[in-house]
């Protein structure tokens, strides 16, 4: 979802999009619109216009879209929602949590290299609890349980380990680039850049 100036607010679900493109503010002025890459163009649509298109493209491209289906008609599911009436730009942080810190390691453990189920993983502080290590970014990182029961309660060095990357904070939330890594979701990528770039640094 994009703000009014085109900068990248948030992920929301389908229902959340559907309803901002159908309502209508005080002024019967629509709350949003549908922003669409068309050949390298991005072109505005309005709800019923959307309705319209999305007729056609079931017919062509019903493969390259998700869709909803209502008890009159097929509608697909837009890619990008720019909201007409909110100016604000967003917050910039990123949640330090399990899944995005498995999503910026891409379930792949530190120590050794491999990929796993993410329930085939654990989360490793590189300076242990017990030694002062805190709960922060750049101590935190992907582990198999193999190289975590390796490590035990040493810093890596001690265990014969390395880290095959060095962990940092996020920019952007990390489940976001995994979803930005398939072509369907690729317009989103110039909004935020051009978040990263002009969003207020405080």
């Amino acid at each position: 979802m994009l703000n009014a100036h085109y900068v990248a607010l948030r992920v929301i679900g389908a229902r959340r999009a559907f309803s901002l493109l159908f309502k209508q503010d005080e002024r019967d002025r629509p709350l949003a619109e549908v922003v669409s890459l068309e050949e390298g163009q991005y072109v505005s649509y309005g709800f019923d216009d959307w309705r319209e298109l999305s007729e056609f493209r079931r017919e062509f491209e019903p493969e390259k879209h998700d869709w909803v289906r209502t008890v009159r008609f097929h509608i697909a599911v837009p890619r990008i929602i720019r909201v007409l009436t909110f100016n604000r730009l967003p917050k910039q942080e990123v949640k330090l949590n399990r899944r995005n810190i498995y999503a910026r390691d891409r379930n792949r453990c530190q120590y050794c290299g491999k990929r796993f189920k993410p329930s085939e993983l654990s989360l490793d502080h590189i300076v242990p609890r017990s030694r002062g290590g805190t709960n922060a970014w750049d101590n935190m990182v992907c582990c198999c349980v193999r190289c975590n029961v390796k490590k035990g309660g040493r810093i890596p060095a001690e265990a014969g380990l390395h880290l095959i990357t060095q962990p940092i904070k996020p920019r952007v939330s990390p489940v976001v680039n995994i979803s930005l890594s398939k072509s369907k979701y690729s317009s989103w990528q110039q909004f935020l850049d051009h978040a990263y770039w002009n969003v207020e640094l405080k």
